[in-house]
């Protein structure tokens, strides 16, 4: 059993990844709590669900925007002394998040400017931080870091939106002002960390530009392992995500509307903490890349398994919950989560083992990238097909094309699935 539990070591031997771990699993239940308040807010000011969704693009234009540039930023600077600039930033904005909020702001205007200046802020963070993990702890130690990460971030998922509507519920300055106290903790994280500057490089320009980050996106299309891990993750999210359609299936398929919808969304998160609560065992896995390819097809079978559930249910609009039906469709999703984590994190371990220092940051950046808006993407196939088809079947032929599309890409790049993270550790050792 002790093989199977998480391995801690990470947290154990490097008191700085100690701290940062801590620090950032407080504040991510921080940052969700806002993120549920900011919703509701500019739905309570504007009484418009098109509102809330003009909230997300200003949320994921400006991720892209400095994802890319931000990663040329760390990667010319202490990561330190970024990471505490952007997380001072984004401190900043929570505060003036915390005193509108009290003082009953009615402009949703301020709300769309303070949600894209958290994005960059975190966009430019997010980024550095994930370099700088590499320089606390030996390589082999990252996919037990990764995995701990993954702990951290989905049990805010999962407690962070439910206490945020809570709070918010009593009033929005309250749910801003509990995230501005636990982001604190990030602060003082970063802060004692040591200096991180970048190490040397010859290929490194003088100046950060436009020019650094194309060297970037350059040095990512000479990597194909690398390279993979963002195609395998892009076919898994635009192709399968399923989330689009738990609103429809509360109210439609298993009944419950609201409660039914948060239920299926927790089972999504409950899966990827169980599976990084057992990931003891993920430390001694060597084949690195036919484990991604395995969890998304795990990840692809689940969510097809789900949209059967929805099929044979049918779409009759069930007065009462059908709780042996949800229960079948919370099982498919707790597998889908799990499978789910279990390719981030080895996709995470790869991207940090495989690049060299003075590229880390940038394509971290482009990771940032793609997890944010690989999902979005998702939502718009999967509510395009349905439109089509109905919820349940789109939610198969989703995860029947990601697991298609998945191995012609691994068939097509022969080296991923042969990716050995021992000639990694050599490489760097």
């Amino acid at each position: 059993m002790r093989s199977l539990v998480v391995d801690t070591t990470p947290l154990r031997i490097s008191p700085a990844f100690r701290r940062l771990w801590w620090g950032l699993s407080v504040s991510n239940l921080g940052t969700q709590l806002t993120v549920v308040a900011v919703g509701l807010q500019v739905y309570d000011i504007t009484g418009s669900t098109l509102s809330v969704g003009v909230l997300g693009m200003f949320a994921f234009v400006p991720l892209v925007i400095f994802g890319l540039y931000g990663g040329a930023i760390v990667d010319h600077y202490d990561r330190r002394q970024v990471a505490l600039v952007a997380s001072l930033v984004s401190w900043a904005a929570i505060m003036v998040l915390a005193v509108q909020g009290w003082f009953g702001n009615e402009h949703v205007g301020l709300l769309y400017a303070l949600t894209a200046v958290q994005s960059a802020a975190n966009a430019v963070n997010s980024p550095a931080r994930s370099a700088i993990i590499p320089r606390l702890l030996e390589p082999r130690l990252m996919p037990a870091a990764n995995a701990l990460q993954a702990i951290g971030f989905q049990t805010a998922l999962t407690v962070g939106p439910l206490a945020g509507a809570a709070l918010a519920s009593i009033d929005f300055g309250l749910a801003y002002t509990v995230d501005a106290v636990l982001f604190t903790a990030a602060l003082v994280a970063v802060f004692r960390l040591p200096p991180v500057p970048p190490e040397p490089s010859d290929t490194r320009r003088a100046r950060v530009g436009l020019g650094s980050v194309v060297d970037g996106l350059r040095y990512l299309g000479t990597q194909p392992n690398v390279r993979m891990t963002f195609l395998v993750d892009l076919c898994a999210m635009v192709l399968a995500m399923p989330r689009v359609v738990f609103p429809a299936v509360g109210i439609w398929y298993l009944g419950g509307g609201a409660t039914t919808t948060g239920i299926l969304t927790a089972a999504l998160a409950v899966g990827a903490v169980t599976s990084g609560l057992l990931s003891g065992g993920l430390a001694r896995v060597v084949w690195q890349g036919r484990v991604i390819t395995w969890a998304i097809t795990g990840w692809a079978a689940s969510v097809a398994a789900f949209g059967l559930v929805l099929v044979v249910v049918g779409r009759d609009r069930p007065e009462n919950v059908l709780w042996g039906a949800l229960a079948i469709a919370c099982l498919t999703l707790v597998a889908a989560g799990a499978s789910d984590e279990i390719s981030a994190i080895f996709r995470q371990t790869i991207l940090q083992t495989a690049t060299p220092d003075d590229m880390r940051g940038r394509l971290q950046g482009v990771f940032i990238v793609v997890v944010a808006g690989g999902p979005r993407l998702g939502d718009m196939f999967i509510g395009s097909v349905s439109t089509v088809v109905g919820e349940g079947w789109a939610v198969v032929i989703g995860g029947v094309l990601c697991a298609s599309v998945l191995w012609l890409l691994v068939r097509t790049q022969r080296t991923f699935w042969r990716y050995d993270a021992r000639a990694t550790l050599t490489t760097l050792t």
